[in-house]
């Protein structure tokens, strides 16, 4: 399996600050922002990021981490033959990427996800 990124996601209703932190004070850069979750990257090293997710009231499972991998289907079809927690099915999203949410023994809820 190959694993192209790692992103920590940080649930906050403080968007504008974390945007202030992370670009301001840490020097990264804004490398996607949708209004619900802005990722921050290194300029360095631009697999290195970390996501901020707006604050959700809903009882919907929200990820704590995002993998991104070559063959999401492939990972996919792995955590069903496991039995694995699906907590959000296999999803071809508007923009652009294929991902399903997973829990790990933690109780981590982990979005993994290939970009189209």
């Amino acid at each position: 399996m190959i694993i192209r990124r790692v992103v920590p996601n940080i649930r906050s209703d403080r968007l504008d600050q974390s945007r202030e932190f992370y670009v301001d004070f840490l020097g990264l850069e804004v490398a996607m922002d949708m209004g619900f979750i802005v990722t921050f990257a290194s300029p360095s090293n631009p697999t290195a990021q970390i996501s901020v997710i707006r604050g959700n009231e809903s009882t919907a499972p929200s990820p704590d981490l995002t993998v991104e991998v070559a063959d999401v289907d492939a990972l996919h079809a792995r955590a069903i033959e496991r039995g694995l927690e699906i907590v959000y099915p296999l999803t071809d999203e508007a923009w652009g990427v294929r991902r399903f949410f997973v829990r790990d023994p933690n109780g981590i809820v982990l979005n993994v996800m290939s970009h189209r």
